[in-house]
């Protein structure tokens, strides 16, 4: 597989660089205090009474490399389990819960995607992944995709017809579950978008047979390594925050509390490691690759080869939803009763003003609780020339 050891970096040192974050004060960041301080404080409400919307938060703002607030909330782990019968979380007793810390990690849930599609336009930089070329010239097992000609943009862009999701979790071995995905053809129109955990896993296995490498391997040499993104990575991860107690009819499998295993149905069943779901990070580290770290990522390997901005580069932003963004997320602390999504997976780069919104002001009330199946989400931008910033909760 190519390394990334070529001329990427602006400075022409063969290297791939990427500014670390530090803390700094608002001032220094550019951006309001008083804005931050009631951010602040609206996080650390939404951990707290009887009935919380979330377990616990790590709420991370910034702008370019500087960090103006860093700060946990509740617990990482606070409920033993969900009582369908009250809609409400089994509480432990307070010496067994996990108090959140700034370190915690947190399953990122479909925030995944974005890792996969940015392995994606590295080889199609590289050469050795076609932006228009069909999925079966790499693929040819893959039968229904291949014979409806699929491509690799249409991958990245979410415009393939593939259906969002199968029903993978119920297959007996790997040998069904390959068998639906190999079979599965697109449902919608080509060319029309339809978000889809299949066009992820697609390209994933798209990306493995043409490198020789898994999934897992191409995320950390290719992207979390080179950004210094040293606690993301694929699970089990121990010590992450609690995400939920994942049991039918709420859920789509019984696997009870969950906490440092994939929440993802399907990632679960595939082994943890999946185009669409399974990566764990920090606050601190998705505050990297949402701001400068991640425009500068992006940036570098935007500019060498005819026709990549053109093709590749929009469907690398296509791919990420929004290249640089602040994820203002949070969910119902596992089994709290209190499961809320907002809208949307991730939100695009501010206008550049510095202003840190209220995700439940800017962004609309968080859609109906559904019982017991804690949710992640986000909304919201920390604006400016890469701006960062972000709120994680237990899922």
């Amino acid at each position: 597989m190519p390394t990334l050891e070529r001329g990427y970096g602006r400075g022409g040192s063969g290297e791939l660089s990427a500014p670390r974050l530090r803390s700094g004060t608002p001032e220094r960041a550019g951006l309001d205090p008083g804005e931050l301080r009631l951010l602040v404080r609206d996080v650390q409400g939404l951990t707290t009474g009887e009935r919380p919307w979330a377990a616990g938060a790590v709420v991370v703002a910034g702008r370019g490399p500087v960090l103006a607030v860093e700060e946990a909330a509740g617990h990482a782990v606070r409920y033993a389990a969900y009582d369908p019968e009250t809609d409400a979380g089994v509480e432990l007793p307070a010496a067994d819960r996990v108090p959140m810390t700034v370190d915690t990690p947190f399953d990122l849930a479909s925030l995944t995607k974005l890792f996969t599609a940015v392995a994606a336009v590295q080889q199609i930089e590289r050469g050795t992944l076609g932006i228009d070329a069909r999925v079966g010239d790499y693929l040819p097992d893959f039968r229904a995709a291949a014979r409806h000609g699929v491509t690799v943009r249409q991958l990245l862009t979410h415009t393939s017809g593939l259906r969002p999701e199968l029903p993978l979790y119920d297959c007996p071995d790997d040998t069904g579950r390959q068998a639906l995905l190999h079979a599965e053809p697109p449902t919608g129109k080509p060319g029309v978008y339809r978000y889809s955990d299949l066009n992820m896993l697609l390209l994933q296995y798209a990306l493995e047979r043409i490198t020789g490498h898994p999934l897992d391997v191409l995320v950390r040499d290719g992207i979390t390594r080179p950004l210094g993104m040293s606690s993301t990575g694929f699970g089990p991860c121990p010590g992450a925050a609690a995400t939920e107690d994942q049991r039918r009819p709420w859920a789509k499998a019984d696997r009870g509390m969950l906490r440092g295993v994939v929440h993802d149905e399907n990632a679960w069943a595939l082994g943890g490691v999946a185009g669409h779901a399974g990566l764990f990070a920090t606050g601190r580290d998705l505050a990297c690759s949402a701001g400068r770290c991640w425009r500068g990522f992006v940036r570098a390997g935007a500019h060498p080869g005819p026709g990549f901005r053109g093709a590749a580069a929009d469907a690398a932003r296509a791919g990420v939803r929004a290249g640089p963004a602040v994820v203002h997320g949070g969910a119902g602390g596992a089994g709290s009763g209190r499961a809320h999504r907002f809208h949307g997976d991730i939100a695009g780069a501010g206008p550049g003003d510095g202003h840190v919104p209220d995700p439940a002001r800017e962004h609309g009330p968080p859609l109906p609780p559904r019982p017991g199946q804690p949710t992640a989400g986000s909304g919201g931008d920390a604006g400016g020339s890469g701006g960062a910033g972000g709120v994680s909760g237990p899922l």
